[in-house]
């Protein structure tokens, strides 16, 4: 009998979530399965994936084929990787503490790529929130300056610029001595003083 692994769809519309089974090869997608491997959500980012590595392992010794979704699910998880080390074990290639140490090894690695990539999105949706609450307290300050009355034109203090000087003139006028406003009355040169006394003499005679 062919089996597959692959994976059947379960959730609801819109947020679909999986489960990872080996069944028959000749079975519907949905219908029967021979054996739960795990369960993978692709809601969250980034996406949980939760596999029993040992019996997938053991179903693809018995030669099940994954579909390419769940190869992909399978190495992401070890599972190809300590498939392979097992086929060297029978081989003679490896022993089993060194199979348990390459894969102990490759499992910290991953984890600490996976940690990582969850710190940079932590970041990221971070900076995102910071940006749009940025964006959002400018739009805000720019609808409130639009909905500002204009300041009306300042018409007293005009009127009251314009009588300032007129005002101020009256003032300088008022002030001006009084010396000025005289007319000056000009002298009769000296020289014309003795003609006066000859006129006198000639009405004396």
């Amino acid at each position: 009998m062919p089996v597959k692994i692959r994976l059947q769809r379960h959730g609801k519309k819109g947020k679909p979530f999986f489960w990872v089974v080996a069944a028959d090869a000749r079975s519907k997608r949905d219908g029967k399965f021979l054996e739960k491997l795990g369960t993978y959500d692709p809601n969250p980012n980034p996406a949980v994936i939760d596999l029993d590595v040992d019996a997938s392992v053991k179903w693809l010794q018995n030669g099940a084929q994954p579909s390419e979704t769940a190869k992909r699910l399978l190495s992401y998880k070890g599972a190809l990787l300590k498939n392979h080390l097992v086929g060297g074990v029978r081989k003679g290639a490896i022993t089993e503490e060194q199979l348990e140490e390459k894969f102990n090894a490759w499992l910290e690695e991953k984890g600490g790529k996976i940690d990582s990539k969850k710190e940079n999105l932590s970041k990221a949706e971070q900076k995102a929130k910071s940006e749009a609450l940025e964006a959002e307290k400018a739009v805000n300050e720019a609808r409130i300056a639009a909905n500002q009355p204009e300041p009306e034109p300042e018409a007293e203090v005009a009127e009251d610029n314009t009588e300032a000087p007129a005002e101020e003139k009256a003032e300088e006028q008022k002030d001006a001595p009084a010396d000025a406003e005289k007319p000056k009355v000009e002298e009769a040169p000296k020289e014309d003083a003795p003609a006066a006394e000859e006129k006198k003499e000639e009405e004396s005679k």
